[in-house]
């Protein structure tokens, strides 16, 4: 039997149960009461950015950019059935997703839901690479590259990525490009699974109707593969200044749009959780509904309730991005850079800053009512070092001062945009 570890919130009133498989694997469930579907998440921490592979001689071997992703959507075919229609007859609902720092497959269901969890382990665990089937795919994938390169929200995105960042993997699209998919085979597709897909790389959670002795109970013999080391990543240090100041693309779009980003230097490559909670709230004052920016943008003309913006990082990136549509991109971004100098000269009220708080520890209360956004957030914490409900201790220890301080990194020399124009 798995052992496993109770983790409560007494003022939430919610328990999450931790356990470590002895191949490695992180298992985190959190039973709801009353609740009869279930969300279980299967990831990796192998995502877009993961472009390089230590050699053991000191140096690094090159990885095809895109090939997370596309080892993704291999891994749902098999010699049989694909799992998508095995999932059908359980009548689960399933997906999978990369993203810049990890590759994550998952299933929704009320019925059959040990059923579904066996299908969700047995096909990740089950690698099926064929030189034709991967042919096909770089065909698929390479005109998803191509249609996506014409979707303004994606192109300002990755426009401006590139204006901010010169080496970090971060600035090129989750998918590759091209040439980057043309050069992965069989073989490498093994030689991948084989480093990334390891248990110890690899967290299970499940939130939802289930019972957490019975959860472990059941995965304890279907885990497939030995206890082997973490891959390492590479971090790869930038300065804070961008590459150009400036991007400015022409597409079949009726208004132009813009997103501007601040570019943060990292001395180490992982963001602490206090630090991406900080920064949040930043966002929150600074770019909020409530805010005096929001207010202004839509008063000028310049912007619309579309305006938003996040805070962007994870393995040796960080930047501050902000944007929305508008008649005039640069009426906007000067209208932002004049309530950053305000917020600077003139810091953050208590008031203000109180209430942001409060909303977002609302905010991460309600969650919990989320089965999905709760077996995602711990696959989040799993991968940044946290413990369950550590989002919730952190955002009450989070101070002014704590927030105030991330200002400096919204600084005009480490700044660039990207703008979409309509074209001519």
């Amino acid at each position: 039997m798995i052992e496993f570890k109770e983790y409560t919130d007494e003022l939430l009133g919610e328990s999450i149960f931790c356990g470590k498989h002895p191949s490695g694997l992180e298992i985190r469930v959190t039973p709801k009461k009353g609740y009869k579907s279930s969300y279980a998440v299967f990831a990796v921490k192998y995502g877009s950015i993961d472009t390089a592979l230590p050699d053991g001689k000191g140096s690094w071997k090159s990885i095809p950019e895109g090939t997370a992703h596309f080892l993704e959507h291999k891994l749902f075919e098999s010699e049989d059935l694909d799992a998508f229609e095995r999932f059908a007859k359980t009548g689960a609902s399933a997906n999978a997703f990369t993203s810049f720092e990890q590759t994550a497959y998952l299933f929704k269901g009320s019925d059959d839901i040990y059923k579904s969890l066996e299908i969700l382990l047995d096909f990740v665990q089950s690698p099926y690479f064929t030189k034709e089937t991967i042919e096909k795919e770089q065909g698929i994938i390479g005109q998803e590259i191509s249609m996506y390169n014409d979707i303004p929200d994606w192109a300002v995105m990755f426009n401006l990525l590139k204006a901010l960042y010169k080496h970090h993997p971060v600035r090129i699209d989750i998918a590759g490009t091209q040439s980057s998919i043309a050069q992965i085979d069989d073989k490498l597709l093994y030689s991948l699974y084989e480093t990334f897909y390891n248990p110890s790389n690899m967290i299970l959670s499940i939130a939802g109707g289930v019972n957490p002795k019975e959860v472990f109970e059941f995965i304890e013999d279907k885990i497939k593969y030995e206890k082997k080391e973490v891959p390492e990543r590479r971090f790869i240090k930038e300065t804070s200044l961008p590459v150009q100041k400036e991007i400015k693309q022409a597409l079949s779009v009726n208004r132009s749009q813009y997103l501007l980003g601040f570019k943060e230097e990292l001395d180490k490559p992982d963001i602490s959780l206090k630090t991406e909670m900080a920064s949040e709230m930043l966002l929150e004052i600074l770019c909020g509904k409530s805010s005096n920016l929001y207010k202004k943008l839509l008063e000028s003309g310049f912007g619309d309730n579309s305006f938003g913006s996040e805070y962007f990082s994870g393995y040796g990136y960080s930047a501050f991005l902000m944007g929305s549509p508008s008649n005039s991109p640069e009426k906007a971004i000067e209208l932002i850079k004049e309530e950053i100098d305000k917020l600077k000269n003139n810091g953050i009220s208590t008031e203000k800053f109180d209430t942001v708080k409060k909303k977002m520890y609302g905010r991460l209360v309600m969650g919990y009512n989320d089965i999905d956004d709760i077996a995602n957030e711990q696959v989040s914490l799993y991968f940044s070092g946290d413990e369950p409900f550590s989002e919730l201790k952190t955002c009450k220890q989070i101070t002014i001062e704590d927030v105030e301080q991330r200002l400096n990194v919204l600084d005009e020399n480490s700044s660039a945009v990207s703008i979409i124009v309509p074209k001519e």
